[in-house]
This record gives C-alpha cells, sequence and structure tokens, in this order.
C-alpha cells in the first residue's frame, strides 16, 4: 500500500505504514488543506524526536502538546484544540487498544463495529467515520465484511467524493472538483 494524500513522499510513506499517523491525519482533515492535515503526522514525529507513539502522546501534558502542535508552521490551523482531540484519539488508542491503533478497524468482526469504532473516536462524526472506512478499504486493503455498506456513499468504487478515492494528482483534482460542485449547489439552494 502506498498512499498519496499529503504531496510529500517521506509523509506519505508514513501514512502508508504506520496506522497511527493515518488515524491522526484523518483526525486532522478539517478546515485545512487536506494536504496539510495527512503532512502534520510526519512533522508531529519529527517534533516529537522521530517516534509517533500513542502511550507518549495520551501520558503527555495536554500544555506540553499544545505547544509541540504549535510551534511555528503550526500543524494546524487550531492548534490546541486538534492537540487536544488527538490526545484524545491516542488515549482511547491506549486505553482501548493496547497502544495498536490499526485496531481500530482490525478488531472490529463486521461493518456495523467497524463504524461503531471508528465513530467513538473524537472529532468522527457519521461522515467522516464513512470517509475513513472508505479509505481504508479502497487503499488499506481492510477485508471487514460489510464495510462497503457502512461506509455508503464513499466506499463505492470510482465516486471520487472524498480522500478516500485520492491515489494521484488526478483523482485529487477530481475530487476537489467535486466537493467544489456540492458546495456551489449548496450556495445556489440557500438564495
Amino acid at each position: 500500500m502506498s498512499l498519496y494524500l499529503s504531496g510529500d513522499e517521506a509523509a506519505d510513506e508514513l501514512l502508508s505504514t504506520d496506522p497511527l499517523a493515518l488515524l491522526v491525519g484523518m483526525v486532522l482533515d478539517q478546515q485545512i488543506p487536506l494536504e496539510r492535515a495527512f503532512r502534520a503526522p510526519r512533522d508531529l514525529e519529527q517534533r516529537m524526536g522521530g517516534t509517533l507513539d500513542a502511550g507518549a502522546i495520551a501520558a503527555m501534558d495536554p500544555d506540553e502538546l499544545a505547544a509541540i502542535f504549535g510551534a511555528k508552521p503550526a500543524l494546524h490551523r487550531f492548534p490546541s484544540s486538534m492537540a487536544r482531540r488527538v490526545q484524545q484519539v491516542c488515549q482511547i488508542v491506549t486505553t482501548d487498544y493496547g497502544g495498536n491503533a490499526a485496531a481500530v478497524w482490525t478488531s472490529a468482526a463486521d461493518g456495523k463495529e467497524l463504524l461503531a469504532n471508528v465513530k467513538a473516536l473524537p472529532g468522527f462524526g457519521i461522515q467522516k467515520a464513512r470517509i475513513f472506512i472508505a479509505l481504508l478499504g479502497k487503499q488499506v486493503g481492510i477485508t471487514t465484511p460489510g464495510w462497503q455498506q457502512v461506509s455508503a456513499p464513499f466506499g463505492e468504487p470510482g465516486t471520487y467524493m472524498s480522500v478516500a478515492d485520492i491515489d494521484s494528482a488526478d483523482a485529487l483534482a477530481r475530487v476537489r472538483q467535486y466537493k467544489q460542485g456540492m458546495k456551489a449547489s449548496a450556495s445556489a439552494a440557500r438564495k
């Protein structure tokens, strides 16, 4: 598996090999460009001395983690609140999944349980959970029975509706075009 989400080879390699990095990137994918959100786990890893560990992040002083997120360039537009959210996710990964971020999805017996696991994470509403599950199914290769149903419509092949479909520069352009069309439709509907 080789993800193409950040536009940075080292960051994409980390996302492809470290489930916690992928989970953190998805947490941060809101109100900033997606490339920045998915590059942030690599930046966080470097700022933390070269390791990205759920237990270490979970146990950190919250102010220290917020300072790491806020150091220039900030890891997110809202560094303090996102540091808190990432820490909460890492606490759940540590206490509920033994520090193994991949267990959030690999421990699920079926799509319903998978959706419940992801939705239980801070920052994951129903739509974001469905998109993340679609990303796991389309690009990470999960085979949990029912993942496509619980990720609909994002899990459907060839939709180009979300980050789940981005595997090239062309796919990124198609997803952006779709999102711009959705924003234009929503704007027209409000008039």
